[in-house]
This record gives structure tokens, C-alpha cells and sequence, in this order.
């Protein structure tokens, strides 16, 4: 992915002797890539925390979000 979004800004670098595309247009082209990297990593990352596991008890499903559980006193 990198060395295509590379490959792409040598493409249409701005020269006196060629027509290139809007200088804006490959800055947004390359952080719409690099969002796109970055989100899907973090969507992995997520992922694997949260995906089901089956079942899980109250206390792990509290713990998981942050709770505790009150102790019963018998």
C-alpha cells in the first residue's frame, strides 16, 4: 500500500514540462490512505479485545468494562 500511494506522488509531482493533478488532491488521496490503514488497524485491535468468546459470567463481563461486582456477605 505504501509503495503504491509512492508511486502515485511520483506520478504526478508538479513540474514545469507535465500537467499534474490538484497538489491538494494527492495530499487528501494519501491521509484518506493513511486513515484507512490506521482505522482498520485499530478495528483489528478492538476486534480481538471484544469479539465473542461464547458465554462470558457477569464478572468477567463486568471487569471488562471497568465495574466491580459487590461482594456477597453470606
Amino acid at each position: 500500500m505504501v509503495r503504491y500511494i509512492l508511486d502515485q506522488y511520483r506520478k504526478y509531482q508538479t513540474t514545469d514540462q507535465q500537467l499534474c493533478k490538484a497538489a491538494d488532491e494527492m495530499h487528501f488521496k494519501a491521509k484518506t490512505y493513511y486513515n484507512y490503514l490506521h482505522y482498520s488497524r485499530k478495528y483489528k485491535e478492538i476486534n480481538a479485545e471484544f469479539k465473542g468468546k461464547g458465554e462470558r459470567t457477569v464478572e468477567d463481563t463486568a471487569r471488562m468494562v471497568g465495574f466491580k461486582l459487590p461482594h456477597d456477605p453470606k
